[in-house]
Formats: C-alpha cells, sequence, structure tokens
C-alpha cells in the first residue's frame, strides 16, 4: 500500500508539473510517514548525498565551462578546426562536431557546450546556406557527446549513487565510446549535407592558416590534456583537476587572451554557483526518495520479476534502451539518473552487469535523449540561437539518434569498447 501510495503521488505531482526534485522529496516523504521511519530522515538524508568528496569536482568543473565559454576558446577552436579539416559540403558540420568533443573534455556539459560552439558555429553556417533547422541539430546532438568524454558531470553524479563505479573509472571508459560518437555522428551530417546541397558556396571561402590557427588554439587544446593528463600522471584527483582547470581557464581568458576583465568574475561565479546549486538540491531532495525505496525494499520485488520474466541480460537492455529514451526526451540527464540508477541498482546486480560498463551505457542513452524532441534540453539552447522552433529540427534529429542507437547497439553486444581502457590504465 505504501509504495503504491509513494509512486501514485509522484506520478500525479509530475504530470501536475511539479519540479522535479520537489516530487522526489514530497513522494519520499510520503513514504516515511507511513513507514514511520523518523521525520529526521529528509535533513539526514540530504545532507548525507550532497556532503561528500567527489561531487566538490560538480561545481567546480560548471566553473571551469563557464570560464572557457566567456574566454573565447571556441572561436578559437572553431577557426583551428576549420584549418584542420578544410572547406567544402558538410565540413561545417565536422567543425562543430569536433570542437563539441574538444571543448567537452574542458566542462563536461551539454547545454554548456550547446551554448559555446552554437554561438560560433551557427552563423558560419547559416552564411554558407545550411538550413536553420539542420545547423542546430547538429550542433544539439554534438553537444550531447560532451557527457560521455571526460570530464563529465553524469559522471561523476552516477559515481557518487553507484559502490564500484570511481570516477577515474568512469572517465577513462566515456573516452573511446565518446570519441566513436563523434565519428559516427559526422557520417550522417556530411552525408544529409549532400543530399541537400548544403555548404555548397563552402568552397570558396578561404581556409585559415594552419599554424596561425593552432596557435591561437593551442591554450584551448592545452586544458584537456592538463586536466585528463594530470588525473593519470596522478598529479591531483578529480576534484583537484577541476580546481586547477579552473585557474587555468582563468589565466587563459583574462591574460592570454584578455577577453575576461575584472568585473566579469562575480557574473561568472554567480552563473556557476546558480547553476550548481540547482543539480545540488535536486541531488538532495532525490536523496530522501532513494532512501525510502531502499529502505523498504519496493524495488527489490520489481528487479525479481523481470529477472523472472525470461528477457534475459539482453532482453531487459533492450526494454531500458526504450524506457530511458522516452524519459530522456522530457527530462535532463541529471533528473534521470537520480530517479532510475537507485532503481536500476538491483537489475544490475541481478544481471551482474559490470557498474562502469553500466554506468556509461546509461550516460549513452542520457546523451541520445538530450537531442531528441520534443523537449530535448541540448536542442533547446540550439534552437534558440538558431531563432527556430525545436520542432523543425525533428525532420533532421532522428537521422543522428539513428546513427547513436547503431552505436549503442555495439557498446552493449562488445563491452571491451568501454572496459578496455580503464582495464588498459589500471582502474
Amino acid at each position: 500500500m505504501t509504495a503504491i501510495a509513494i509512486f501514485a503521488v509522484f506520478v500525479l505531482l509530475l504530470l501536475a508539473g511539479t519540479p522535479i526534485g520537489v516530487v522526489m522529496m514530497l513522494a519520499g516523504s510520503l513514504g516515511i510517514g507511513m513507514a514511520e521511519l523518523g521525520w529526521l530522515a529528509i535533513p539526514n538524508n540530504f545532507y548525507a548525498s550532497i556532503a561528500k568528496y567527489p561531487l566538490l569536482a560538480l561545481p567546480m568543473f560548471i566553473l571551469v565551462g563557464v570560464i572557457f565559454d566567456r574566454s573565447g576558446v571556441a572561436s578559437r577552436l572553431v577557426q583551428f578546426a576549420t584549418a584542420l579539416i578544410g572547406r567544402g559540403p558538410g565540413m561545417l558540420p565536422v567543425v562543430a562536431i569536433s570542437v563539441a568533443m574538444i571543448f567537452g573534455g574542458i566542462s563536461g556539459s551539454g547545454p554548456a557546450t550547446a551554448a559555446a560552439v552554437g554561438s560560433v558555429v551557427l552563423v558560419a553556417m547559416a552564411r554558407s546556406g545550411y538550413a536553420p533547422s539542420f545547423s542546430a541539430t547538429v550542433v544539439g546532438a554534438a553537444a550531447s557527446i560532451d557527457i560521455l568524454i571526460p570530464p563529465s558531470i553524469a559522471f561523476i553524479v552516477y559515481s557518487v549513487m553507484v559502490p564500484g563505479a570511481s570516477v577515474p573509472a568512469l572517465f577513462a571508459a566515456g573516452m573511446i565510446p565518446g570519441l566513436l560518437a563523434g565519428l559516427t555522428m559526422m557520417v550522417p551530417a556530411i552525408w544529409l549535407s549532400r543530399r541537400h546541397g548544403f555548404g555548397v558556396s563552402e568552397r570558396n571561402l578561404p581556409r585559415p592558416p594552419f599554424w596561425a590557427a593552432l596557435r591561437e588554439a593551442s591554450w584551448g587544446l592545452v586544458a584537456p590534456v592538463l586536466i585528463l593528463g594530470g588525473m593519470r600522471a596522478g598529479w591531483f584527483t578529480p576534484t583537484e583537476a577541476a580546481v586547477v582547470a579552473v585557474f587555468y581557464g582563468l589565466f587563459v581568458g583574462m591574460v592570454i587572451y584578455r577577453t575576461i576583465h575584472w568585473r566579469d568574475i562575480l557574473s561568472i561565479l554567480v552563473e556557476a554557483a546558480e547553476t550548481s546549486g540547482i543539480i545540488l538540491a535536486i541531488m538532495g531532495l532525490a536523496s530522501v526518495f532513494a532512501y525510502v525505496v531502499s529502505t523498504l525494499g519496493i524495488i527489490d520485488p520489481i528487479a525479481h520479476a523481470i529477472t523472472d520474466t525470461g528477457l534475459g541480460s539482453y532482453g531487459t537492455l533492450a526494454v531500458l534502451v526504450v524506457l530511458l529514451l522516452l524519459i530522456g526526451m522530457v527530462l535532463d540527464g541529471v533528473s534521470i539518473f537520480l530517479i532510475f540508477v537507485p532503481l536500476l541498482i538491483p537489475l544490475m546486480r541481478s544481471f551482474q552487469w559490470d557498474p562502469v560498463w553500466f554506468g556509461v551505457l546509461l550516460t549513452f542513452m542520457v546523451a541520445i535523449g538530450q537531442f531528441t524532441p520534443p523537449m530535448a534540453v541540448n536542442l533547446m539552447v540550439s534552437a534558440k540561437l538558431a531563432g527556430i522552433s525545436i520542432e523543425q529540427t525533428t525532420r533532421w534529429a532522428f537521422w543522428f539518434v539513428g546513427a547513436m542507437l547503431l552505436l549503442l547497439i555495439a557498446l552493449i553486444l562488445m563491452p571491451g569498447i568501454v572496459l578496455w581502457l580503464p582495464g588498459i590504465l589500471g582502474y
């Protein structure tokens, strides 16, 4: 009876448009009251869920993304990628995807990358004859790769919630799938561009000088190497790497490029604090729901029922793919993790899935959802920058969704793609 009441309240509040964090807190509080678990469980779980050392990296990496967005690194990376890749039909989308992958190694936030890359690339694509709806789709899809390429905020959240999945292991595991995702997206981007005659006028535009573009972009290219290389060399932990990246970004923006001034520091800190505060508040509120579900053992019978259906490991994963893709259309990645990871841990243990591999798969599913209409968060950002409605991206988005689903199937059938690098690095 308690379980039914909890999920009934959860669904009703969600349908009523209540913020997701409040929904989970109220549903969890109802369960605490009905089961007489003690009201102190609410503040205790809220505090315990966010008072964890790995989460210190989260606001820092968000701050890194804001700093590099303001510093003008994205525009210089676009120039360098254009000099490297060249001009021609379909090349600007490849540039956008390449820059998003590099920027993902700095910020780890899809919407931040969509804003940074989109503000530079969308103007150039419009000037070269690309349809605004297509351009917005490319940017939104490319930005979704960021939660796969370390440093990833999604991986940090997952590592806190799942025992046995460390941040360094997840960062290493996401590297190859993230790179493959970028290459996979380039295929429909080039094909659709040439099929519809986009970017034909690019051939007449001059190619930026390679060495000059490399010199200007070098400071931005060093950032992912500093963050990931420093962690691998043992110079600093992921949290310390984020702090180093903050000061490196400020140095580049204030001293090298001089695009950030002292008067900008306060607005940068406020923007990062607002975003971090929202995420951490949702995590704290969601912990109340997770505590009730875990303590009352609500999910265990469901997990046993699924395992007893005879679907097997692959059949269960197929159901999860469909479910999370549908949910990913309407919820952001952090909310999906906070709602579903506690529910899926019993399934993971039942089928003996590797927690690192499973974390990458979940993140990959969330990444696809971030650019799947009608309410994909990355598409919302890129569509707004392009001055179009998100519905106009639908005809293009599903080509990229299809390509990513094929890669997801490969990751499911061949776990070695995900686990090879962490194994080599000893995580």
